[in-house]
């Protein structure tokens, strides 16, 4: 979830006007809501999350204490390869996520057959991402998901139709998912270099090197 702080800035003189913040984490926007607070200049302090439900401060504060034993700020790298040759493919993945005040990676790769193109191994990595958090009980929540295939992240964030079929049928399989999960995906294009470490495991993946791991971030 995302929140996003609105409030009246009243000047010394009176003059008053409205503000409003950008998306943040709810624990970031409960610190900057206190903190204006305690300037004495701003009132009428809300917070609203990305379908315009107002909460108060108490809320968040609730909300912030009963997600901290669960996975959350939750970031998602994918790719996926494709081998023309053998027809087989490599699909890696990478979650970044925090849990219990501590910062988490988990990394996977995993190889797949069947498929008809590399923009088929990049969805099938999206989904293999998906069935990973679903096996970390992450849910109700919003997901990053960043990956280098502009086919993927402009179908998927409903920039681009999807007509082929067998790239329809897995966005479909992917909403489906995620719509079962409860989770709201944002979806960023990122050069291919910001998404090496999920490229490198499909490429392992299609050497037949298996990779499977989570660590915690120091």
């Amino acid at each position: 979830m995302k929140i996003t702080i609105e409030w009246t800035y009243k000047t010394k003189n009176g003059v008053e006007t409205i503000f409003r913040s950008d998306e943040m984490p709810p624990a970031h926007a409960l610190t900057i809501g206190e903190d204006l607070e305690k300037t004495g200049r701003a009132k009428n302090i809300q917070f609203m999350d990305q379908h315009d439900s107002t909460w108060m401060a108490k809320e968040l504060k609730k909300y912030i204490k009963e997600i901290e034993t669960e996975p959350h700020n939750v970031k998602v790298y994918f790719d996926g390869g494709y081998d023309i040759q053998t027809s087989n493919a490599g699909l890696g993945i990478a979650i970044y996520y925090e849990q219990n005040g501590k910062s988490y990676r988990l990394r996977r790769n995993a190889p797949a057959s069947g498929l008809n193109s590399n923009n088929e191994a990049e969805y099938a990595a999206l989904h293999l991402a998906i069935v990973e958090l679903d096996l970390l009980d992450v849910h109700h929540q919003t997901v990053q998901f960043l990956g280098d295939s502009q086919v993927v992240i402009n179908q998927m964030s409903g920039e681009w139709p999807a007509y082929e079929k067998d790239l329809s049928s897995w966005a479909d399989r992917i909403d489906e998912k995620l719509n079962e999960l409860g989770i709201t995906p944002e979806f960023e294009l990122v050069p291919r270099k910001l998404n090496a470490e999920a490229d490198r495991l499909a490429t392992q993946s299609l050497q037949g090197v298996g990779i499977t791991g989570q660590i915690e971030l120091q």
